[in-house]
């Protein structure tokens, strides 16, 4: 309950154009997804997606089994207005990652580019990729972006955790092939820079 009252705050008081994580586009993230090459009709979670603007490009892009997953409902309520009539195409799911009861391989594609680097101890990263593990089928891609090794120790007045490309595959097991990993620049409203890591990797039959 203390992370949620800390993201419902984060998002009842600043707006979606004024956090540093926001991006009008996360290019990086839509690349990998459509490398997977899976048809539109596959099933797509952005978990920690928030109000982030990845879910308008997916529609955009054609995908029609998406959903967007975040522990703030606020969240999930700003980017329901700003798609209007299009957000009745999306499955809006409000949870914590660490304890939802995601249905048994039920996810095609996962793409997180919000949560992992604020699981600061090792009980919870164990415990996101036990989820990724049951919610994810045979087959299916998981597709993580973090904070890189140049990227900043805070990020919304938490602690964050930092990885290079090996190190963040490392820490979901020998189940994930690397597909590919890449370094990402971002750029935060205010003009600063930050690095993120992306690894895609796919989950052994």
């Amino acid at each position: 309950m203390e992370m949620k009252s800390h993201w419902e705050t984060v998002y009842n008081t600043k707006a979606a154009d004024a956090v540093s994580w926001y991006a009008p586009h996360l290019n990086a993230s839509l690349s990998y997804i459509q490398r997977t090459e899976l048809p539109h009709s596959a099933s797509v979670i952005d978990v920690g997606g928030g109000e982030a603007t990845l879910v308008d490009d997916l529609l955009n892009a054609g995908y029609e089994n998406v959903s967007v997953f975040d522990i703030s409902g606020k969240a999930l309520q700003v980017a329901q207005e700003r798609l209007a009539h299009r957000a009745s195409k999306v499955d809006w799911v409000v949870g914590d990652v660490l304890t939802h009861a995601f249905t048994m391989q039920s996810v095609d594609i996962w793409h997180d580019r919000a949560v992992f680097h604020f699981l600061t101890e090792e009980s919870q990263r164990r415990a996101y990729v036990a989820q990724v593990l049951h919610a994810l089928r045979p087959g299916g891609f998981a597709i993580v972006g973090t904070f890189g090794p140049e990227g900043p120790l805070q990020c919304s007045g938490l602690q964050v955790s930092r990885y290079a490309p090996d190190e963040l595959h490392g820490k979901f097991g020998g189940r994930f092939q690397l597909v590919a990993s890449s370094f990402d620049q971002h750029t935060t409203p205010w003009g600063s820079k930050q690095q993120f890591v992306y690894c895609f990797c796919r989950l052994e039959h």
